[in-house]
């Protein structure tokens, strides 16, 4: 002991103002690996620890995370049948229910298992963004699920002109030259964004750069830094972040300060509509009144009659949010779509696809509309097979206990509060019991599914409720109605079941997938039907961002304008 005091007082250690942090930071590490209660279910799996070895929870975090395809399958293939506890570092100790308890899972209310709780907590919103009250009261979600979804068809020759535009500008027009190379995310990105925002804002503002690139900029701020806050202690968060989300706020003001003009335009022409003639939810025979986001923001605050919800600062934060939700994840979706077209996609089936375009738009006039949209099978297969392979999502329909003492599931686990519930999804999109040639691209496997006649019983990947098949055999045969529309709309890009989870499943399920479906769809059929795309020798991987599947970012592709008569009137 003597030995030890005279080391103290010869070091820095023996000063209180050095001593005392140490101190607490062993005291915390102590804590957290033998004293903190894990707050898990006794008695079940711990994917990834291993037998007798120390601190098996903590190094099966690590363990997890450096290789999450391995620890998604063991927990799916070894542990089919009962509930395990996965750890990921930065993320939780989620207790991992069997495939079959997906549904029920989603059908819990929300008093006893939250989704909101739980992006809180993923996305440390109420750090990453700069106005936590958008988050914690988001009535943007009714106008996502709500105006959005039902003006979705109204939107298609807006969101076709944009296309075209962007898509022109990016990847050039000229008909006479050879192929040109381009990095596929990093332009589809763009495009995405600056499509996207033709919905959001309009006119002219989706094609201001500096607006798209703040956009941009805070879609990837976010992602980044509440990584980085999860990964620095709870007590410790408040404190570093300011410093981590910095290049979030810088975005933020940038973003603020380009669109706030315009919502303070709008809004002032709103308020002047409404006193000249409160019934008046249109135009009034002057200026027309835009039919995007921004302008149903504005609607929606006046009717709610509070007066931060019709802040310039509160609808432009609106906005921003809306970008940070759809540019990411949209943006993956057609790269991957297209990296598979020129990866694994044969010329012949290349061909087929374009003729489903061309015929289709003959049979509607040559007009693009949701019904030319909902006809074309075989595009809405290619992306709804693009996703299944290459969904950005690995584990599904993540809900945080929230009940006082916990929950029992149905296999008997009882599960406490604070725990974070999830069940499989990469795993599952790779199952051959239920996609047969799983990790194998073919385009039209849901449009073939569509062709096949109506059963009594339900099929994996097609419908709410769940089953076991891919829908390629077994069933008894509906003679009286053949294919249905329900049968197949089951097949759709859109549509959720417990065995295909890319857009979330439930009530909760991501609210603008009917949007993001229709504006992809409409995106790459002009790809196709307007650019040839030379062929891969082989697709690029995908790499693995912690528990997420990523695209490859530098990834290129060579294309060339196709000449008008190849090209289909789109």
């Amino acid at each position: 002991m003597t030995a030890l005091l005279e080391f103290l007082e010869k070091t820095a250690l023996g000063r209180p103002a050095v001593l005392a942090p140490v101190l607490l930071a062993v005291a915390y590490i102590v804590y957290q690996l033998f004293l903190r209660p894990s707050g898990l279910p006794e008695g079940i799996p711990i994917v990834g620890a291993r037998p007798g070895e120390w601190f098996p929870l903590a190094r099966a975090r690590w363990r997890n995370t450096s290789d999450m395809k391995t620890a998604t399958e063991v927990a799916y293939g070894q542990y089919r049948d009962q509930a395990v506890v996965l750890p990921i570092a930065g993320a939780h100790d989620f207790v991992q229910l069997p495939a079959r308890e997906l549904q029920w899972l989603v059908d819990q209310p929300d008093t006893d298992v939250d989704l909101h709780e739980q992006v809180l907590d993923s996305l440390q919103l109420d750090f990453t963004v700069m106005d936590p009250r958008l988050i914690h009261d988001p009535v943007h979600q009714k106008l996502i699920s709500g105006v959005l979804t039902r003006e979705t068809g109204n939107l298609v020759p807006v969101l076709l002109d944009e296309i075209r535009v962007s898509v022109d500008a990016l990847w050039g027009t000229d008909t006479d030259g050879g192929f040109r190379e381009i990095c596929a995310y990093d332009a589809m990105r763009r495009i995405i964004g600056q499509v996207t925002n033709r919905v959001f804002v309009g006119l002219p503002l989706c094609r201001d750069r500096d607006l798209l690139d703040a956009g941009l900029a805070y879609a990837q701020d976010v992602p980044v830094g509440s990584t980085a806050l999860r990964f620095t202690p709870a007590p410790l968060r408040p404190l570093l972040a300011p410093l981590v989300t910095l290049p979030n706020r810088i975005h933020t003001r940038r973003f603020y300060r380009i669109l706030r003009p315009e919502v303070e335009r709008r809004s002032a022409a709103f308020a002047a509509r409404r006193s000249a003639d409160p019934e008046k939810s249109g135009g009034d025979g002057g200026e027309k009144e835009p039919n995007d986001f921004l302008q149903w923001s504005i609607a929606q605050a006046a009717a709610l009659g509070d007066a931060y919800h019709a802040r310039p600062d509160t609808l432009s934060g609106r906005i921003l949010l809306l970008n940070f939700a759809s540019i990411h994840t949209s943006s993956f979706a057609i790269t991957h779509a297209l990296l598979d077209l020129a990866g694994s996609t044969s010329p012949e089936q290349l061909d087929e696809l374009r003729a489903e375009v061309g015929s289709v738009l003959a049979a509607h006039g040559g007009v693009w509309n949701k019904r030319a949209l909902a006809a074309m099978e075989k595009l809405d297969s290619v992306m709804r097979e693009s996703q299944r392979v290459n969904s950005f999502v690995t584990i599904a329909t993540a809900r945080k206990v929230v009940k006082e003492g916990g929950i029992t599931t149905p296999s008997g686990v009882r599960v406490p509060k604070g725990v974070v519930l999830c069940a499989p999804a990469y795993p599952v999109f790779h199952d051959p019991e239920k996609y047969p040639e799983p990790y194998e691209f073919r385009p039209f496997r849901f449009a073939e599914k569509r062709a096949v006649p109506t059963t009594t019983t339900t099929t994996a990947g097609d419908n709410s409720n769940g089953g076991d098949g891919d829908g390629e055999k077994g069933g008894k045969k509906d003679n009286n109605n053949g294919s249905s529309y329900v049968q197949r709309a089951r097949q759709a890009f859109a549509t959720t079941s417990p065995e295909y989870a890319a857009f979330g499943h439930g009530r909760h399920a991501c609210p603008g997938r009917f949007f993001a479906a229709s504006e992809l769809k409409l995106m790459l059929a002009y790809l196709v039907t307007h650019y040839d795309i030379e062929r891969l020798d082989r697709r690029p991987a995908n790499f693995w961002f912690g528990m997420n599947r990523i695209p490859p970012m530098k990834a290129t592709i060579r294309v060339r304008r196709r000449r008008r008569r190849d090209a289909a009137a789109v």
